[in-house]
């Protein structure tokens, strides 16, 4: 069972309710009622099936703002 982690949604979902895909940070689903980003953490089975678990809010990758006003600026070539 999924949980939105948008503090006025808390919706709960079935995996097989949401779509999990990978925006660039990972795997995670877009709560279907209010369209928050909830990170998720995939494990590979040795059958080769994959599993995903929620990463409670507060755990969740998050890009520091250095690092994305580096990555917006153009490299200079010395």
């Amino acid at each position: 069972m999924f949980v939105c982690q948008n503090q006025p949604c808390g919706a709960r979902w079935a995996p097989d309710e949401v779509e999990i895909h990978n925006e660039g940070q990972g795997p995670l689903f877009r709560c279907p009622l209010c369209g928050a980003r909830n990170h998720l953490q995939a494990r590979h089975g040795r059958d080769g099936t994959v599993t995903y678990k929620q990463v409670p809010r507060e755990q969740a990758v998050k890009t520091p703002a250095t690092e994305v006003k580096r990555a917006a600026q153009p490299r200079r070539r010395g």
